[in-house]
């Protein structure tokens, strides 16, 4: 099982990003799927996730209204749209899956304001 995540970058706030989550040796729609984050000196915080039946989704208050979750079973890859992007956004970003304990290596957003 892997995580490769990719999409981080720089955006001027107010900007927009969309990070992928491609998943290796499972079926990536069958599970709950997060996405996390973790800034400089802060611990790692969950940001998004999507429930493997349904796919219903659920946010931090912090992000609620900018950012959105969702898979696409063809490519195996989940995704979260980040909209309205602010400086506070800036952090290294993760997914990961709980059932078996798998995080990727991370893809950095760095926010300028």
């Amino acid at each position: 099982v892997q995580l490769v995540e990719s999409g981080g970058g720089w955006v001027q706030s107010g900007g927009s990003l969309r990070l992928s989550c491609t998943a290796s040796r499972f079926t990536i729609i069958d599970y709950a799927m997060t996405w996390y984050r973790q800034a400089p000196g802060k611990e790692r915080e969950l940001v998004a996730t999507i429930t493997s039946a349904g796919g219903s989704t659920n946010y931090a208050d912090s992000v609620k209204g900018r950012f959105t979750i969702s898979r696409d079973r063809a490519k195996n890859t989940a995704y979260l749209e980040m909209n309205s992007l602010k400086p506070e956004d800036t952090a290294m970003y993760y997914c990961f899956l709980p059932s078996v304990r798998v995080w990727g290596r991370g893809t950095q957003v760095t926010v300028s304001a």
